[in-house]
């Protein structure tokens, strides 16, 4: 190397080195240690479709638009189904089953459109003895309710939804529930880790 060159690299390497003195201390002082743990990052997976529709759907599926009082009814059921200890498919069970009594929407007496004293997000009757009216308005309450007769359903798991649903309802149009499957996954899909 000549001799030019090896003081330009020397004169450069010296004044990195230099720099590097004057700047790191003060540079390490003004900034606070960093605990370098590793952090684990939790990912909120779906929920697994073989588990939410075990029996693939039945029949031609509907599926209507929701707005945001219909998309809080779902969190509710899903909250409700979480609370009462119960997985998904429960929640897709229940969801499916409001999806078809009401369209997620908690309905009040609908006047001579009601069927009987059906009410809320269930159509639950209080003369049937689900509870008062205020209760079976109650999302949490409805859903905890329809959740309840669902646990005494005899291998509910191991049922098509629509058989689930009219062991607890006891409609006059037992299959209608089979229809809502699809939509009732995809929310509970959509909306059970959030």
């Amino acid at each position: 190397m000549n001799t030019m060159l090896r003081k330009s690299v020397l004169g450069i390497a010296g004044l990195a080195f230099t720099g590097g003195v004057f700047a790191g201390p003060a540079t390490a002082h003004a900034a606070a240690p960093v605990d370098a743990k590793p952090v684990a990052v939790v990912q909120a997976d779906k929920p697994d479709t073989g588990k939410l529709i075990p029996h693939g759907v039945q029949g031609t599926q509907s599926r209507i638009d929701l707005n945001k009082e219909q998309i809080g009814n779902v969190k509710a059921i899903i909250a409700a189904t979480k609370k009462s200890g119960m997985d998904e498919r429960a929640a897709v069970v229940s969801i499916a089953t409001s999806l078809q009594e009401s369209k997620l929407e908690n309905l009040g007496h609908l006047g001579e459109r009601n069927d009987h004293d059906s009410l809320g997000l269930f159509q639950q009757r209080p003369s049937s003895g689900w509870g008062t009216p205020e209760q079976i308005t109650d999302p949490q309450y409805s859903t905890m309710a329809f959740l309840k007769g669902l646990k005494q359903v005899d291998g509910w798991q191991d049922m098509p939804l629509t058989e689930a649903a009219q062991t607890v309802q006891v409609s006059a149009y037992p299959h209608a529930y089979a229809q809502w499957e699809q939509q009732a996954a995809d929310l509970v899909a959509q909306h059970w880790n959030n």
